[in-house]
């Protein structure tokens, strides 16, 4: 018996891995977070599985349903939103797991600023440019951030910054990063990325709590920051990779060139 934690992508059906879909499948007990993983994917599990949404439970009613599972050999497909690595919550139910010495494996998903890059067709590392992305949240209900890991910190950086839970902590996100950005740095909000009602919101530091409330976005959304989301900007350098006078051990200097 194992317990599957799944990656189920950023929303779309059809991002979740073929190896985490394929889990589903044969999994006779599935756990879901049912306000951010999409219907169609738990529906792949099979005929009389015990489908549960556990959004509305505590972990220890969680732990219940896979200690219940274990002593029955079935296995768990413990399904997550986006990638289980990135604010998942998996760290404690991994941990009483171990003290119950109940196996489990972690298969990756699509995380949501990934998902984000893709629908906007961009790049998050160009050359010259930004060649760093920064994860990261702020506090507001949830755990405090830990010393050092503040957003006036991280943005001395200057790196692209993928700030998670924080749409409804626009204005402290703006007070901390206009000082070191400016207030023309270019922002995408992204609500909801690969559902059906996904959109993105594309302003400026400066005017980012304003765009954001017009369009009634509260919960849900991940928020980018940095130059190389310019949708402007068409001058900016081309990486060195599949330059011809780069020359590396799989395209070596060709005899008469240079």
């Amino acid at each position: 018996m194992t317990v599957h934690f799944i990656g189920a992508g950023p929303g779309a059906p059809d991002l979740v891995t073929v190896r985490g879909l394929r889990l589903i499948e044969r999994c006779p007990v599935c756990l879901y977070a049912g306000s951010l993983v999409p219907a169609e994917i738990v529906a792949a599990a099979p005929a009389g599985a015990r489908v549960i949404d556990t959004a509305p439970l505590t972990l220890e009613e969680i732990l219940a349903e896979i200690e219940a599972a274990h002593a029955k050999g079935e296995d768990v497909a413990r399904v997550h939103s986006g990638d289980p690595s990135l604010y998942g919550a998996i760290a404690e139910q991994i941990r009483r797991l171990q003290a119950l010495g109940i196996p489990y494996e972690v298969t990756p998903g699509v995380p949501a600023f990934a998902a984000a890059a893709a629908a906007l067709g961009q790049e998050l590392t160009l050359p010259g440019v930004g060649q760093t992305v920064i994860l990261t949240r702020t506090a507001m209900k949830a755990s405090a951030m830990p010393e050092g890991e503040d957003l006036a910190t991280l943005g001395r950086s200057g790196a692209t910054l993928a700030i998670h839970l924080s749409v409804r902590n626009l204005r402290h996100v703006r007070e901390q990063l206009e000082p070191l950005y400016g207030a023309d740095c270019p922002v995408v909000v992204a609500y909801r990325v690969g559902w059906p009602d996904q959109a993105f919101i594309r302003c400026r530091l400066a005017d980012m709590q304003e765009k954001v409330r017009a369009a009634k976005i509260t919960r849900t959304a991940l928020v980018l920051v940095g130059p190389v989301l310019d949708p402007e900007a068409g001058d900016w350098p081309d990486s060195a990779l599949y330059d011809a006078g780069h020359v590396h051990v799989l395209r070596p200097r060709r005899k008469g060139a240079g």
